[in-house]
């Protein structure tokens, strides 16, 4: 046992590891999680879903092959065996819940998405309700604010807070506790009622029992606060004519529900909300509804279907509900496999117990807190921001499974959270990056206010995108979680991953290695000397994404290479088809013969070759506008049997489309948020960012030099492929002079023709793809190493941009040509 882990256990030994369970987290890993350690996965992602064990798996088919479960909507004995199981489950789950039959059932629906959902449409709204909810709360649970606002009721959000002005040391804690209300939302155009409530509305109270955002721990003595002294929680608030009336409390346990099950023994909670993949990983497409008799009866369903009646005519308005709850609100036949299979994990949580899991999770949740708040840069300057509560104990418990950051370079500027991830994934770290879907949670720990998320949304950003960083404000945050069977090495590899690539050290100057803006030639002596350089190859790529062709000379045009990416390849759902989404495409191989006017495409799939005439009017598809990389293109369709010759050469429906022109939205667009520019001053085909790739012969082959470095270190000597430059996609590759001297040219002269760059290429997990025997394989290299050693503010450089400079527009289009061997004069002035 190393230094660290022993330092480790002697503070968190005591709970970490399952000393008095039935396993050990090291057997448990061994036996029911091979697969993580076979594949050299962390996985740091249980509150978006956990993992499901193996043996819970060969169980779960054990099972289903040695049973026969039928419809439960019939009265044959395997129907009958089936019913007695669903009974079976739905008493595991209120069990789990520490819920009485007598005052409680179990719904079971799609997902806990859907039973928020089932509670939204059928509450019992009224002008005189509210729904109030705490900042902290899932998209799904701020869903159901359309349906109360719908039927004219107010919504409104609240901070749980102290109250500092009450509550001494003998005070109750409904004196110590206070909720302080945001702005009051109607619609409809509702008024704010002049007379006083009759008090016979019913309201709804929402909040998670776990944030997914902070991993904070709601008590819930919540519940029964707000249902016995709501009206003096929010004394003084203009939103007290409100909360009159009847309360009615949804708790959503989605998340916390692994570690901390609700006690409805001893809290008034009227509905639960259960996500049964967040409890053990399978079974997913299912979830559950717990939901408190009272509170069931109030409920308004309008739809019935299969399973929810017990006679209905199809000739007039007549229908008689069933009248049990759990038959009132299942629609159809519910997924009773699934059902069947939650059994399995039931018994591994019955087997470790919540009690041990929380301790576990909690020992690692701690440790990783501790060491990322301890990282301080070169200069002394914190590394990481951790976003956490720091409400009374009385009315959030610790935090739970989550540690929610983000991290910040010496000078205080962030990184991005798209940054961390993908380094992350690149290390075999899977974790979860963004808002996780809680965007109050996410509004009130990143400080944006209503302008700033208005302003993000103007600026293009959405759910799940990589838009980190807007005019230097976080738009979210990186998330790791962990689940019952995460270990102590997972948490070690997760901080040595963080302390290797964003600390800055001085003994790491490579790895912080900024870019040269200038590049000096140096000899041994450390003389400046003069290096030639030339032009080794040139590459056109017809068809965007699929595999280009070599030649010795060839015509340049307006944008670019003449030819280069005019073509692409659009599935039938309107997405621009890539190798990044369809590895395939490399297979397909495309050669224009000028001289013919033709281009040849051939795939293994195909048995003969596809002719494509280059003459505009050749193929009467029609023309149409599609808009891609922020430029309007006017793009030219093929008929069905060029289409059809495509699709199946790439294994996808999909159409060929030809850049016939472009229009531009601006004369340089640049991304502020990513720090990126795609040159739209020239014009461009459907090239990512430039109208040139060029990659030098030497970068390359230090590359390699590194890679093989790694190899030796790691003991795989000689089993290393080395990197080929067209690798990289690149229109032209050079040689001569010294790596990444390319980095520092401005503008470059290649015979008589003028060429201007435009900045490093920022590099994705495309070059990674590995094209071996007709097979595509995917490995974390060559951008791991280059992460290493070639990353800049967010981004993996290697090659540049290059834009022709066109001086003579009308000679331009009978003579310019590149010829392979022709000098290349860069300036680096």
């Amino acid at each position: 046992m190393d230094a660290d882990k022993a330092e480790f256990l002697k503070e968190f030994g005591s709970d970490y590891g399952y000393p008095n369970g039935p396993k050990s987290i090291d057997e448990i890993r061994a036996t029911e999680f091979n697969r993580l350690d076979q594949k050299g996965i962390v996985y740091l992602d249980h509150a978006g879903a956990t993992l499901y064990s193996e043996l819970q798996m060969e169980e779960i088919f054990k099972d289903f092959n040695s049973n026969i479960y039928a419809n439960p909507h019939s009265q044959s004995d395997s129907s009958s065996a089936t019913s007695d199981i669903i009974r079976e489950v739905r008493q595991q789950v209120l069990d789990y819940c520490n819920a009485s039959a007598k005052e409680y059932r179990c719904i079971f629906t799609s997902g806990a998405t859907a039973a928020l959902k089932l509670v939204g449409e059928a509450f019992p709204w009224s002008r005189e309700s509210c729904f109030m909810y705490t900042m902290e709360n899932h998209n799904s649970v701020l869903g159901i604010r359309e349906y109360a606002l719908s039927k004219g009721a107010a919504a409104f959000a609240v901070d749980v807070e102290d109250n500092v002005n009450g509550g001494g040391a003998s005070g109750g804690q409904e004196e110590r506790v206070k909720l302080s209300p945001h702005a009051t939302q109607r619609r409809n155009e509702a008024k704010i009622l002049e007379e006083e409530p009759s008090g016979n509305a019913y309201n709804l109270f929402a909040f998670p029992s776990e944030c997914n955002f902070s991993g904070l721990r709601f008590s819930l003595d919540l519940a029964n606060l707000i249902k016995e002294n709501s009206e003096r929680i929010l004394e003084g608030s203009p939103f007290g004519k409100y909360v009159r009336g009847h309360w009615i409390v949804l708790l959503d346990a989605a998340k916390g529900c692994t570690t901390c099950p609700p006690d409805l023994s001893k809290y008034a909670v009227d509905f639960v909300v259960i996500s049964f993949y967040k409890l053990f990983g399978y079974p997913t497409g299912l979830g559950a509804l717990v939901v408190q008799n009272d509170a069931a009866r109030l409920m308004k369903k309008t739809y019935f279907s299969g399973g929810t009646v017990a006679a209905s005519f199809a000739d007039m308005d007549f229908v008689r509900r069933r009248e049990g709850i759990e038959e009132h609100f299942e629609d159809g036949t519910i997924s009773f496999l699934s059902i069947a299979s939650i059994r399995h994990g039931f018994k591994i949580l019955n087997s470790l117990t919540p009690s041990m899991m929380s301790r576990h999770i909690a020992a690692l949740t701690m440790y990783v807190k501790k060491m990322l708040l301890g990282l301080r840069h070169e200069n002394e300057a914190n590394v990481c921001i951790i976003y956490e509560g720091h409400t009374s104990k009385l009315v959030c418990h610790e935090s739970g499974s989550i540690v929610s950051f983000n991290l910040k370079r010496p000078d205080g500027s962030w990184f991005g959270y798209s940054e961390v991830e993908k380094l992350a994934s690149l290390s075999g770290i899977q974790l979860r990056t963004g808002c996780f879907c809680n965007p109050g949670a996410c509004a009130k720990y990143l400080g944006l206010s209503h302008l700033d998320l208005l302003s993000n949304l103007e600026a293009g950003h959405v759910c799940w995108d990589d838009n980190d960083i807007i005019q230097g404000k976080l738009t979210g945050a990186v998330r790791v979680s962990f689940g019952y069977m995460s270990t102590y090495e997972d948490a070690k590899k997760f901080i040595d991953f963080i302390t290797s690539s964003f600390v800055s050290k001085p003994n790491k100057s490579e790895n912080w290695n900024m870019l040269r803006t200038k590049s000096i030639l140096l000899s041994n002596e450390g003389h400046e000397r003069k290096a030639g350089y030339y032009l080794k190859s040139i590459t056109v790529y017809p068809i965007k994404s699929c595999t280009g062709f070599s030649v010795e000379s060839w015509p340049l045009s307006s944008t670019g290479l003449q030819h280069d990416r005019e073509w692409l390849l659009k599935s039938l759902t309107g997405e621009i088809l890539t190798q990044k989404k369809v590895p395939d495409m490399c297979s397909v191989s495309a050669y224009i013969d000028l001289n013919k006017g033709i281009m040849f495409v051939e795939s293994p799939r195909c048995r003969e070759k596809m002719e494509i005439n280059l003459k505009a009017d050749s193929y009467p598809g029609g023309i149409e506008e599609i808009e891609l990389h922020a430029q309007r293109y006017e793009v030219q369709y093929y008929e069905n049997d060029v289409d059809l010759w495509f699709s199946h050469a790439v294994g996808h429906p999909c159409s060929l489309l030809r850049c016939c022109s472009s229009k531009n939205y601006s004369s340089l667009k640049k991304d502020k948020s990513r720090n990126l520019c795609r040159d739209v001053e020239s014009r461009l085909n459907f090239a990512n960012e430039a109208q040139f790739l060029l990659i030098s012969e030497e970068s390359v082959s230090d590359l390699n030099n590194r890679l093989s470095l790694i190899d030796a270190q790691k003991g795989t000597r000689g089993t290393s492929v080395k990197i080929n430059p067209m690798r990289f996609r690149p229109n032209l590759v050079v040689y001569g002079g010294e790596p990444y001297a390319e980095d520092g040219w401005l503008n470059i002269k290649i015979g008589n023709k003028n060429f201007m760059s435009l900045g490093g290429c920022n590099r994705c997990q495309m070059i990674n793809l590995v094209h071996q025997a007709g097979l595509v394989q995917r490995s974390n290299e060559p951008l791991a190493t280059l992460a290493s050693y070639r990353r800049v503010k967010g981004k993996i450089l290697f090659g540049i941009l290059l834009r022709y400079e066109i001086q003579d527009k009308k000679g331009m289009q009978t003579g310019s040509w590149l010829r392979v061997g022709e000098e290349i004069h860069p300036n680096s002035e």
